[in-house]
């Protein structure tokens, strides 16, 4: 546990006094908003008030995000506007509103593309928060996808991590929620060291890692998170995430059968009346109720049960209270927005019919001075115009079907290239039996005729001996007919909809198969694409049953993967360097492993963690959908299995499916 402790007193020493520095801020702000002048500087005072506020008190936060957003108005100043609709945001969250919550951040999110000076970083803040509230939803793809871009517009910005740091407790919530441990395991320590090395680890972000330990059944570890997460709300004065953490202790020594529970549960029940915290007050008085009536008291149960109907009935009440307010301030801000735009359009449209006047006139004077001397020139130069205009309309006309034709003869042509390109593959793999059933039908025809002779000479040894040697030709013919009927089936197979339905497959015939038919498919498209195919394929593995069409698909997603990688590297490599492909396959205990392995560029560790999310691609826009690799880990995944990857930089990668095996 050392690593823990040194992070948390490092943490402490770094923030002493956090609490008292934290009121006498609002105090300060407080007394510089009373002899503010009603210009850009109060609009700021009443934004950093309503940042301040926060979580914490989400009244005073509303409160003052309504007086940001008027006075903006009222200016006209778009950066204070952003900064309102920004801090609306608590408000609405805390009221689990998430449709408010969305409408106010989309509209600051509005404005800041608009912020020439602000742009990037205003709109990563935004996305932090829209992540924050697509994840309450449980729409875990959209929160990921704005944390992702958050994390993106805030290196671009050029301005560190550290400023956006929780808003790494966005993937690891929802990984938690999707229990994909690892993953959010990973997120929350980058979320403490972040925050560690910044100075600015908050109790929420040990809060969730100790979610996290519990999680994966380490209740020592989350037991501490939990305690120095208290430790450090204290010293922070956050009331408000020390009572989520107060309860979390009282649910996990509940589990435990700890009477500790007791006390923690009502330490946090304590802070949230003094405090009227009715969201974490309600999960005290349903902790409690459960404690107790494990206990057999049924006095103390119904007594918080009660507790639990109540808390519940004024979460209730003043949301439907609030939802009035914010519903009317949204009207009025609507109405006062429609307002302010009518005004504008009405200046810009007098203003138009002004200078449109005023134009009129001058060409009207201008076209009566020159009439009478120009006239005739005038006539003239019309005449001339519209047979000019007529000529090069009928050169447009000429030219435009010249291109409808050679438009037509442009896709027809590229319809029969697709079509060369994507029979190409099995075309060379058909041919090579059927070469053989050509040649030894051949022979035997000569040897028929052969025995023909011998038969009429009476030469029963060598005709015998002649059939045997056309029996083993027509073994052959035999054996590569079916040879060429399997690959034909094969590729039937690729091309039709899974059936969903296990077979028992020959993991070695299907990965020789699509190696060929990938490498092939792509000599087809280019000729110049050249590459060394390896493959070592264990004999022992036998067959397994599996869904051959959906571990086929996979496979060959792994192989043109590779065959682009190496491709690539070939381009930009000048001699010694030969591109290669290996697939492999190994019995290993009780599962088999597929390998598909390139020496191409390597993947860098930074995008490690992202190559099997869905539409995350390296390829140049337009060559990739990014689907490939997702695809592949979701067929592994529903076959029981595991994909993983290993990679280095400028040597290769190498990925490895492991499937168990099934009779």
């Amino acid at each position: 546990m050392k690593p823990l402790f040194v992070i948390f007193f490092a943490v402490l020493a770094a923030n002493p006094g956090i609490a008292q520095t934290k009121q006498s801020i609002l105090d300060s702000l407080k007394k510089e908003l009373v002899y503010a002048k009603q210009d850009t500087n109060k609009v700021l005072l009443l934004a950093e008030l309503a940042d301040k506020y926060g979580f914490v008190q989400p009244d005073s936060s509303f409160y003052y995000a309504r007086q940001t957003l008027e006075l903006s108005q009222k200016l006209d100043y778009r950066y204070g506007r952003y900064l309102g609709y920004r801090n609306l945001y608590f408000a609405f969250f805390t009221l689990s509103d998430y449709p408010k919550v969305l409408e106010t951040e989309f509209k600051a999110l509005s404005i800041a593309e608009q912020l020439p000076n602000r742009r990037q970083s205003s709109m990563s803040s935004v996305h932090m928060l829209l992540g924050f509230v697509y994840r309450g939803m449980g729409e875990y793809t959209k929160a990921l996808a704005h944390h992702w871009e958050a994390e993106r517009l805030q290196l671009a910005a050029g301005e560190p991590l550290a400023t956006i740091h929780s808003s790494f407790n966005t993937p690891t919530q929802v990984y938690l929620n999707l229990n994909r441990l690892d993953s959010a395991l990973w997120y929350s320590k980058k979320v403490c060291e972040i925050g560690r090395q910044s100075k600015t680890l908050a109790a929420i972000d040990l809060a969730i890692m100790g979610n996290v330990y519990e999680a994966l059944g380490n209740n020592e570890f989350a037991e501490n998170y939990y305690r120095m997460g208290v430790a450090l709300s204290i010293n922070d004065g956050d009331s408000y995430f020390r009572a989520r953490l107060y309860n979390n202790l009282a649910n996990l020594f509940h589990k435990a059968g700890s009477d500790s529970s007791i006390y923690f549960a009502k330490q946090a029940l304590q802070i949230c009346r003094e405090n009227k915290f009715l969201n974490y007050q309600l999960n005290s008085a349903q902790i409690l109720a459960r404690i107790y009536e494990s206990q057999g008291k049924p006095d103390s149960t119904v007594k918080y049960l009660k507790m639990t109907m109540a808390t519940s009935d004024s979460i209730f009440g003043q949301s439907r209270i609030r939802q009035f307010q914010t519903t009317q301030f949204s009207e009025d801000q609507r109405q006062q927005e429609l307002k302010i735009a009518n005004e504008r359009l009405q200046s810009q449209l007098k203003l138009y019919v002004l200078l449109g006047t005023l134009g009129i006139f001058l060409i009207l004077a201008f076209i009566l001075y020159r009439n009478n001397i120009h006239k005739q020139r005038a006539n003239v130069l019309l005449e001339t115009q519209k047979n000019e205009i007529d000529r090069q309309r009928s050169v447009a006309e000429k030219a435009f079907g010249e291109l409808k034709a050679t438009q037509s003869q442009l896709i027809q042509s590229e319809k029969m290239a697709s079509l060369g390109e994507l029979t190409a593959g099995i075309a060379h793999e058909i041919q090579n039996p059927l070469n053989f059933v050509n040649n030894f039908s051949e022979v035997n025809t000569e040897l028929i005729n052969e025995m023909v002779d011998e038969a009429e000479k009476g030469n029963k040894k060598e005709v015998k001996s002649i059939a045997h040697d056309i029996k083993q030709n027509l073994e052959k013919i035999i054996h590569h007919g079916k040879r060429a009927d399997s690959i034909v089936k094969g590729m039937l197979q690729h091309s039709r909809t899974s059936s969903g339905q296990k077979e028992p497959t020959d993991i070695n015939a299907l990965c020789d198969e699509y190696l060929r038919l990938a490498y092939h498919g792509l000599r087809a498209k280019d000729k110049s694409f050249n590459a060394k195919i390896e493959s070592s394929l264990d004999p022992s593995i036998g067959k397994t049953n599996i869904i051959p069409q959906d571990i086929g698909r996979a496979v060959l997603n792994l192989i043109n993967n590779a065959f682009y990688a190496v491709n690539e590297k070939k381009k930009t490599v000048n001699k010694g360097y030969e591109p290669t492909v290996t697939v492999k396959t190994k019995k290993a205990n009780d599962s088999i492993q597929i390998s598909v392995a390139d020496n191409g560029n390597g993947i860098p560790q930074l995008l490690i963690e992202k190559i099997f999310q869905p539409f995350f691609t390296t390829k140049p826009t337009g060559q990739g959908t990014g689907l490939g690799l997702s695809l592949a880990y979701d067929i592994v995944k529903a076959h029981g299995g595991e994909l993983k990857v290993e990679t280095e930089e400028s040597e290769g990668s190498m990925f490895i499916i492991h499937l168990p095996l099934q009779s």
